[in-house]
């Protein structure tokens, strides 16, 4: 019998790559979607898509509104997920569609928010269309607007989303009066600690918050933020964005370009002249996303990223623009988790596009057993990064 298996790249040809979407229908689509995800919005995902580090060759789930209703002008787009084979992201060669995002952040897709609904509907039209079998959502949030789109479609065709793994994240009530929120989480002990080496970080100079906000104010950050996040153990793993000329230069593309557009910015936590903490956060919408934090760590004793996500926290709850902030950090993050008490349910689903199809459970089973095997490895490397961070 011969062995069958899929060409690795067969999928990435079958639908329109990221980079040939009209970049002005797909912020329009952005500002219009029922649930907010900064990673997926234009400029983000243009610069990941052609530069980064294992973001290149996306394709492009796409759903249009109906050409001949004229209702949002012919050919809208309703809907975006960019995806890839499930050889690329599972080495699976089965015929699967599965959610793009090399930084593992957030996968929730773009459906307009008037049609939901028919959005959904049709991006899993035109995967059946491309042949394929299922779609999978990684880093998805479960109870959001988008995957109850999703759920409805199904369930229109009798059929239902099979959730591969589920786990809480901290995220930020930002609704909330800051130092209350803050008193809660920490109590007044660890409020008391964290003042007394604030001031013992004063010694080394003023200690300021500052937040680039214009295009060129990022831009600037964004060199601070580099050499940050370069100088300590994300360096040491090779995990840090300059480490890779194309990660260095997707993100020295899109901060800016999501900056001129209200969409960035960059935060800075300074003593004297002296930078000791800086983060990246995104915007979409009402939504503020904690996308990378770097700190000096010969400053480490003062707790620098503690100290400038305190910080972050009253600039967000003094913002009412912002209403959540989502940690995109791991579960049980040694830092963020009990500062940022809420909760926020991300999984990967698995969807079906056919009936009684014995391909969702080869793949349910695939991926199961790769979890199994590559668990230990990376439940060894999540305690490494936790001793790595508090450390820090």
């Amino acid at each position: 019998m011969n062995e069958f298996v899929a060409p690795p790249l067969r999928t990435l040809h079958l639908a329109a790559g990221v980079a040939s979407l009209d970049p002005d229908q797909w912020r329009s689509l952005a500002d219009r979607a029922v649930e907010p995800n900064g990673y997926y919005l234009a400029d983000w995902g243009l610069a990941l898509d052609g530069m980064a580090r294992g973001g290149t060759r996306a394709s492009a789930l796409t759903a249009h509104s109906d050409r001949s209703s004229g209702e949002m002008g012919p050919g809208t787009l309703i809907g975006l997920i960019p995806v890839i084979s499930a050889w690329r992201a599972y080495r699976i060669p089965l015929p699967l569609l599965v959610s793009a995002d090399p930084y593992h952040a957030l996968c929730t897709p773009l459906l307009d928010r008037g049609r939901a609904d028919q959005a959904a509907a049709a991006l899993l039209r035109e995967a059946r269309a491309l042949g394929q079998r299922a779609l999978i959502l990684r880093n998805v949030t479960l109870d959001g607007g988008a995957m109850k789109a999703f759920t409805t479609a199904l369930e229109r065709d009798g059929l239902q989303p099979h959730r591969l793994n589920g786990q809480a994240r901290a995220c930020l009530d930002a609704t909330r009066e800051a130092e209350g929120l803050l008193r809660e989480a920490l109590g007044a002990k660890k409020l008391k600690e964290l003042r007394r080496q604030r001031n013992r970080l004063a010694e080394h100079g003023e200690v300021s918050f500052q937040v680039a906000r214009s295009a060129a104010e990022v831009a600037e950050a964004l060199e601070i933020f580099l050499v940050l996040e370069a100088s300590g153990w994300k360096a040491q793993r090779g995990t840090a964005l300059i480490q890779n000329s194309g990660d260095a230069d997707f993100i020295r593309s899109a901060a800016p370009a999501l900056a001129g557009r209200g969409q960035c910015e960059i935060v800075t936590l300074r003593a004297g002249l002296t930078p000791v903490a800086a983060a990246i956060v995104v915007r979409h919408q009402n939504r503020a996303f904690y996308f990378k934090l770097g700190i000096d760590e010969s400053f480490a004793k003062f707790s620098p990223g503690v100290q400038l996500t305190l910080d972050l926290t009253r600039h967000l709850c003094a913002d009412p623009a912002i209403t959540m902030a989502d940690s995109t950090a791991d579960p049980d993050h040694p830092m963020i988790d009990p500062i940022w008490r809420g909760r926020l349910l991300i999984g990967d689903v698995l969807i079906p596009l056919r009936r009684s199809d014995p391909v969702i459970s080869l793949a349910r089973a695939a991926i199961a057993l790769r979890r199994l095997v590559r668990e230990p490895v990376r439940r060894a490397a999540h305690i490494l990064r936790k001793r790595q961070e508090k450390k820090a």
